[in-house]
């Protein structure tokens, strides 16, 4: 059985949200542990459970996610089981030599330099000097920051200064490694970089890993905690189910005709079964063809050729995934209605709810996309969810592979 290095018992924290009355409560609080009597356990006026009867347990070798949207008691945990607030309840066990990088500059001194900073964290994390010394080279390679490595960290960019940190964090041989959102600074290739390394130190630690990019969750974490005001509200190691409750957390726009002066969209179907509505949310499974049919009626006469522009939004209204169809095929005529139907044999998208965006645009013939005329846009127009992602082999989604027919209606 693997060895058990971060548990936590029913741990929960408690805030004020009056800054005096918390000031008189943390007072009589400072007072009750100088004197041996006991906290009060329950809510007192104003107070609130930032975070509430908090379970885990994480093994050498295990990643677990900490999923929620702002405000749920994901950073406030963190700094409970770091030692920088103590909880109100509860217990938490935390084994062998810990690192934690929950804010770009924690532990960083501005006006020291780069390298100087690097002695003061190996340090501070209890590494010898000599220590220090035989992994600095290393620490500076990974970090990318040789020609600044003399300069003052205030000098720096939080890109820079999350390279470092980063670096000192993971070169450490931590037992125990926390990381908070700590990621979503810096260039791609450093991100790639960093989660390789992440990777190779899971072997050997247990990871806490706090983000909101799901595809980063999927890749990285063998169990995910999803919560919500401060509550846990799944545990385990269904990524998937948690991934789908972070979705489930953020309610998609409403969809919308947003510009239709110069073509129309109707009777939407998706895998043959009519939309009826917006509130009518398709269920496909990964790795399933996602078929689109809908008819095009055009307005604009003077329009002679058009294509498809196909947009899927996530639950972030952050783009997935976009597709044009005159780049697979030539256009489509001009006839007074067509019936469109676009297959995407092989569907990829992490797990989770998406909206479709429908653009009809003219087909000039120029090959230049940004200067063709835009004849309508049906704006989050339909929506489904995707299931069925093996986070296990999991390791980037895309769409691939377009197969289209025109059916001209004769009616």
């Amino acid at each position: 059985m693997s060895e058990i290095l971060i548990k936590a018992e029913s741990v929960s924290k408690k805030f004020c949200k009056d800054l005096k009355l918390g000031l008189l409560y943390g007072m009589q609080d400072l007072g009750s542990t100088v004197f041996g009597s006991e906290k009060p356990r329950e809510l007192r006026k104003k107070e609130f459970w930032a975070v509430e009867d908090i379970n885990f347990e994480v093994k050498r070798g295990e990643c677990l996610g900490l999923l929620g949207h702002n405000g749920a008691g994901k950073s406030t945990l963190l700094k409970v089981l770091t030692g920088l607030i103590a909880p109100d309840k509860g217990r938490i066990e935390m084994h062998g030599r810990v690192n934690a990088l929950i804010e770009l500059t924690a532990g960083f001194n501005p006006i020291l330099t780069g390298r100087e900073n690097i002695f003061n964290n190996g340090a501070v994390l209890g590494l010898s000097d000599k220590e220090i010394k035989s992994k600095f080279d290393e620490i500076v390679a990974f970090s990318e920051l040789e020609e600044f490595i003399d300069t003052p960290v205030q000098y720096y960019s939080s890109g820079m200064k999350v390279r470092l940190g980063f670096s000192v964090a993971v070169h450490t041989d931590p037992d125990v490694l926390i990381l908070d959102e700590v990621l979503s600074v810096g260039d791609a290739g450093f991100r790639a970089k960093s989660f390789n390394k992440m990777m190779e130190i899971m072997q050997s630690a247990a990871v806490i890993f706090v983000s909101h990019s799901m595809p980063q969750v999927a890749r990285t974490c063998d169990q995910v905690m999803f919560m919500r005001n401060g509550k846990s509200f799944y545990y385990g190691d269904n990524v998937n189910k948690g991934i789908e409750m972070y979705f489930g957390e953020f309610k998609n726009e409403l969809g919308k005709i947003e510009l239709d002066s110069g073509a129309e969209i109707n009777d939407i179907t998706v895998n043959s079964e009519r939309v009826k509505d917006e509130t009518d949310i398709k269920i496909v499974n990964y790795g399933d063809p996602l078929s689109l049919e809908f008819d095009v009626k055009l307005k604009d006469t003077s329009v002679k050729n058009y294509y498809i522009q196909i947009q899927f939004i996530d639950k972030d209204l952050k783009m997935a995934a976009i597709h044009y169809t005159h780049l697979f095929k030539s256009a489509f005529s001009t006839q007074e209605n067509n019936r469109i139907k676009i297959i995407f044999p092989d569907l990829q998208l992490v797990n989770g709810e998406y909206g479709i965006t429908y653009f009809v645009v003219e087909d000039d013939g120029s090959g230049k996309v940004s200067e063709n005329k835009i004849l309508c846009i049906y704006r989050n127009f339909t929506k489904f969810i995707v299931r069925g992602l093996n986070t296990a082999t999991y390791t980037s989604f895309h769409l691939k592979g377009d197969v289209f027919q025109n059916n001209v209606r004769l009616e």
